[in-house]
């Protein structure tokens, strides 16, 4: 049974940028939705208001792109619609662990990593997978609870909503940058109303079953899924916290 709906007592939206450009900024409160916002990967049922959803997806909405497209479509899953979805790659996810060659079947529609792992970014995803794990206290062998755990991602973590996010196969790459963009906006919103989120590549593959069930067409390709709602801060797995490179391994000065 689901809790009820939190009381919302939100302020007039601004969404006109050279009113709110008027408006004073307090710089710790926005670093703090950056730095704050992390993978989450337990929720609570609590429902988000509709209401609230509509106010973070018209902000995250201001984000950039090329010339102004705004490529990207949300399809928002709640209640029957969500559950439905999480069920079919439940057992899609299970068939392909019994029969290998079943992932043939469910190939993602572009290729989010590299078709060859090389350094730094191979110790980095390894050094986040086993941080995970261990922190759940999953062994390097223990395939049964590895592959639970990563069907958790086909149950949005338990999150209420569950977001999918395409983009029209006809726009260029650029679209892929500007609907990341776009993603971002809606996770930094999110945090400062006091929501978590998880950006999720892992249901790409299954986008055959994902497309129809949402209502998208054929042309259209899915960009990724997200879990968004309030975390469940007693959960073990959300004490997991992934480090950042400092700024000289990443930047450089020139002048």
């Amino acid at each position: 049974m689901n809790a009820p709906e939190r009381h919302l007592d939100l302020p007039p939206l601004e969404l006109d940028p050279l009113r709110a450009e008027r408006r004073a900024l307090d710089p710790t409160q926005v670093e703090a939705a950056i730095v704050s916002r992390r993978s989450v990967r337990a929720f609570r049922p609590d429902p988000v208001p509709r209401a609230l959803l509509e106010r973070l997806l018209a902000v995250a909405a201001r984000a950039p792109s090329g010339t102004n497209t705004q490529p990207w479509k949300v399809y928002v899953l709640q209640g029957r619609a969500r559950d439905a979805l999480c069920e079919q790659v439940c057992a899609a996810h299970d068939a392909i662990r019994a029969n290998p060659a079943l992932a043939a079947e469910y190939q993602e529609p572009y290729d989010y990593y590299p078709s060859r792992w090389v350094s730094p970014y191979l110790d980095r995803r390894r050094e986040n997978g086993w941080g995970l794990y261990g922190l759940l206290g999953i062994g390097k062998g223990d395939k049964d609870r590895m592959h639970a755990q990563h069907q958790r991602n086909f149950r949005f973590f338990d999150a209420p909503v569950g977001l999918m996010v395409t983009i029209d196969r006809v726009m260029g790459r650029g679209s892929l940058v500007d609907t990341g963009m776009f993603l971002q906006n809606l996770m930094i919103v999110a945090r400062a109303h006091g929501l978590h989120t998880c950006p999720q590549a892992a249901w790409n593959h299954y986008a055959r079953i994902i497309l129809p069930h949402i209502g998208a067409s054929d042309d259209e390709l899915l960009v990724c899924g997200m879990a968004l709602g309030w975390a469940d801060e007693d959960a073990p797995v959300n004490r997991f916290v992934t480090p950042r490179e400092p700024l000289e391994r990443f930047v450089r000065w020139v002048e």
